[in-house]
């Protein structure tokens, strides 16, 4: 079967979508099933896992909710807060929900990049591994030495790289990609982690090619291997620089010349294994 292993549903009339430009027509809407269903039918997509895009809780509890009554949603990536001790309780009571899989701090947008060092967070980091949960690295090039680290702090829990990291493909210095490419190398060579093959267009050019993003994801598969590489669409955030269908036929074009097998990991294989997915 083929997943999706990174996409979002969202109702912004909510109010906590912080990160969110009120004035995009494209992203200041709401989003439902219905907006992604012929996607996925065009695709073959055959299941998905639903990510977090807002810093509370409650969104956690949309997403489930999205969940029960969607069969297509095979797993959801929610959110607690790592700054209040107290959500231990919370994350213990979200993950007897059988489609919870994990959560995904937005570590991006946090202007301290040593947070996820900070001692007064790492309660949550030892939970994932406790309660046996994933735990998406959403960040930038600059925080690839600090996920090491915590990866390396935490060896037993299941991580992924989100969105390759988001490489500055716009700015394309070989220097940039250097520092990224090298970064991206310790941590396939150095932890268990895997990584979304996902959030390429979004750091590209307005007009990329599938030349500008090839570099990127060559690096990844060669890193990390199929069997810890996961499309995912990043849907619908890639509308900003794509349509579903064009972003998942260029990712099958880089995985042309693999093998049916390492396709199917990359399509599928591997984030069922990860999510541990009942589809």
């Amino acid at each position: 079967m083929r997943i999706d292993s990174h996409q979002h549903f969202w109702q912004p009339a909510r109010g906590d979508y912080d990160w969110m430009p009120m004035d995009n027509a494209i992203l200041a809407r709401p989003y439902v099933l219905s907006d992604l269903a012929l996607h996925l039918e065009a695709c073959g997509i055959g299941a998905t896992v639903l990510v977090q895009a807002a810093a509370t809780v409650c969104e956690t509890e949309y997403m489930l909710g999205i969940a029960d009554a969607t069969p297509s949603v095979a797993g959801v990536v929610g959110w607690v807060d790592f700054e209040n001790p107290s959500d231990l309780e919370t994350l213990k009571r979200l993950s007897k929900h059988p489609k919870f899989k994990g959560v995904r701090p937005m570590i991006q947008d946090i202007p301290d990049v040593d947070w996820m060092h900070r001692e007064d967070v790492q309660w949550g980091f030892r939970a994932l591994c406790d309660f046996d949960l994933t735990f998406d690295a959403l960040g930038f090039p600059r925080h690839l030495d600090n996920f090491l680290k915590l990866l390396k702090r935490y060896p037993d829990m299941r991580a992924v790289v989100d969105h390759c990291m988001k490489p500055q493909i716009r700015s394309h210095g070989e220097q940039s990609f250097r520092v990224w490419a090298d970064g991206m190398a310790r941590i396939a060579d150095q932890t268990r982690a895997c990584c979304k093959l996902s959030g390429l267009v979004t750091e590209a050019a307005p007009e990329w090619t599938e030349a500008d993003l090839a570099p990127y994801a060559s690096h990844v598969i060669s890193a990390f291997g199929a069997e810890r590489v996961m499309w995912g669409s990043d849907w619908p955030v890639c509308r900003l620089a794509s349509d579903y269908e064009t972003w998942f036929a260029t990712a099958e074009g880089f995985a042309a010349g693999l093998s049916a097998a390492d396709q199917g990991e990359i399509f599928g294989g591997t984030a069922k294994r990860f999510y541990r997915l009942e589809v």
